[in-house]
């Protein structure tokens, strides 16, 4: 029987919109103030940018699930993503400040990075998980751009240091992979595992 619902385990309001696009009924089940989600991004040595972000969506959907038992809500099936940005093998997190993220953009400009989003669900006992892999190609950045780009505010809080679906999209002279991916959540990938694990119709 297909549940009523299922819970996001995400505070991106763009994963909740990417689902509301889907048609799927979700709850969003945020971490309580005494857990450290943050603390589950920690690249480990030698980690490479697919291994890190399917790591880190396994490490916050156990999360998610300690805390649907411990807030004692109603079973559903708990939905889980983690995005992030590489340049070959280094790993572009949140930009930890302006300058940051100038240096980020910086690093990106003229050049073809890669975005990976992982996916995790668990429902009735079961885990599937799967990763979307796109690349992106931004055009040459002038400082001006760069500068003007991050007095936005936009950067931060975003893996590379950049929104797809904001005014960075002027930078993209081209995608292949997902878009939906690159946003945050793949919706390919997201449906076929609802799907799979009779999660939604």
């Amino acid at each position: 029987m297909t549940p009523p619902f299922i819970y996001l385990a995400s505070q991106s309001p763009r994963r909740s919109q990417l689902l509301e696009q889907l048609g799927v009924v979700h709850r969003v089940l945020l971490p309580g103030a005494d857990e450290d989600s943050e603390a589950l991004e920690v690249v480990l040595p030698g980690e490479t940018p697919r291994d890190y972000v399917q790591r880190v969506t396994a490490l916050k959907l156990r999360a998610a699930l300690a805390r649907l038992q411990r807030m004692d809500l109603p079973d559903a099936p708990v939905l889980c993503a983690d995005t992030t940005v590489a340049l070959g093998d280094e790993i572009l997190g949140k930009p930890a400040d302006a300058q940051d993220a100038q240096r980020m953009l910086g690093r990106l400009s003229g050049r073809t990075h890669q975005v990976f989003t992982a996916i995790a669900l668990s429902w009735g006992g079961r885990v599937e998980q799967a990763c979307s892999a796109s690349d992106v190609v931004f055009d040459g950045l002038t400082p001006h751009a760069i500068d003007h780009y991050v007095a936005s505010g936009e950067p931060m809080g975003k893996a590379g240091a950049y929104a797809v679906q904001g005014r960075a999209a002027v930078f993209i002279a081209r995608i292949e992979g997902s878009y939906s991916g690159i946003m945050g959540l793949p919706l390919f990938e997201t449906a076929q595992l609802l799907r799979t694990m009779g999660a939604w119709e």
